[in-house]
């Protein structure tokens, strides 16, 4: 299955992708200077496509969203925020192989 882009999540779109969210969401923070964050990122796209039916995945900017970065209390990505049911159930640092982001994931993937 081929990698589907990531839509970027902002303040403003927030309440609706992930607090009212019918599924579970995956929030990637991340920049475009962080070179684990660009190495990330097609692991994250391909997570996203395999599993559009059971996780919604999306990405926050946080040099265009640092509200977004603050509240989720980001201070080195890129960063990972699961939610589920509107609550931030699981979060974590750093890049990491898809098998070990799956496995990470697991509960979420139903």
């Amino acid at each position: 299955m081929r990698a589907a882009p990531v839509d970027s999540l902002t303040e403003k779109t927030f309440p609706a992708r992930v607090l009212e969210a019918e599924k579970p969401v995956l929030i990637q923070f991340w920049a475009t200077w962080c070179a684990p964050c660009r190495m990330v990122t097609p692991i994250v796209e391909q997570l996203a496509a395999e599993h559009q039916d059971s996780l919604d995945v999306v990405k926050v900017n946080v040099d265009e969203e640092p509200a977004l970065a603050a509240q989720h209390n980001v201070s080195s990505i890129p960063a990972f925020v699961v939610y589920s049911d509107g609550v931030p159930e699981e979060s974590w640092v750093g890049a990491a192989p898809k098998a070990a982001l799956e496995r990470t994931l697991a509960a979420y993937l139903g």
